[in-house]
């Protein structure tokens, strides 16, 4: 199977292109803008490269938010273009929190993983997963105590972009493991991709927009 996995809702255009599991491509380039412009000669670069055509891809993965509206637009609108061209081609759509929980090894699974992407205000993208990495509350926008709200009387591991940010000031809380990536992991969300695709559970990509009219709120997720 013959998957290709591509984001550009960060600070990056990622592509990777997986065969069977294994990487045959990858190319993560870091850029504040222009990640539209880049992505399609990404994807033709680990075609070319590997005298593959889209007609051979199985498989589009796409990271769908939280992120830059341009960012998620510019990805989920390519890959339903690849699909629309292609006829065995079939497409899902993978979050950024399930492409970061994804990546943690199983010594890094704690009681509540957190996952803290960056958005550039004062708030944070949050999602909570339990130690089987199933969500423990759903995405949302969180203000720096809100979190710490949540967060408190639970081992947790943090992972994301935003996780620096987060921890600037003292947080206080039970911490197992700390990641601070600077991009949701490429390989992580193909992987969720093709997981899907053996389950024949893929997810049609929709845009992940998350706003905060009350960054206060709760996310309400009990560990168990």
């Amino acid at each position: 199977m013959l998957n290709l996995a591509f984001d550009t809702t960060a600070q990056s255009c990622s592509v990777i292109l997986d065969k069977d599991g294994t990487t045959i491509f990858k190319s993560v380039q870091k850029m504040d803008y222009g990640q539209a412009e880049a992505l399609l000669p990404a994807i033709q670069k680990g075609l070319n490269d590997n005298a593959l055509k889209m007609s051979d891809v199985d498989l589009i993965t796409v990271c769908c938010g939280p992120g830059s509206f341009t960012g998620v637009r510019a990805s989920l609108s390519a890959a339903r273009i690849f699909e629309l061209t292609g006829e065995k081609l079939q497409v899902t759509g993978v979050s950024a929190f399930e492409a970061y929980v994804q990546d943690l090894d199983i010594d890094e699974i704690a009681e509540v993983n957190a996952v803290i992407i960056e958005t550039k205000r004062s708030d944070f993208y949050f999602q909570a997963f339990d130690v089987h990495k199933k969500p423990l509350c759903p995405p949302q926008a969180l203000d720096y105590e809100a979190l710490i709200n949540n967060l408190r009387h639970h081992k947790v591991t943090l992972i994301g972009d935003g996780v620096e940010r987060f921890l600037n000031k003292p947080s206080g809380l039970s911490l197992h493991v700390i990641r601070m990536e600077e991009l949701p992991p490429i390989k992580a969300l193909a992987r969720c991709g093709a997981d899907r695709f053996m389950k024949k559970n893929l997810d049609y990509p929709k845009p992940l927009y998350l706003r905060a009219p009350d960054v206060g709120g709760k996310a309400e997720f009990h560990g168990e």
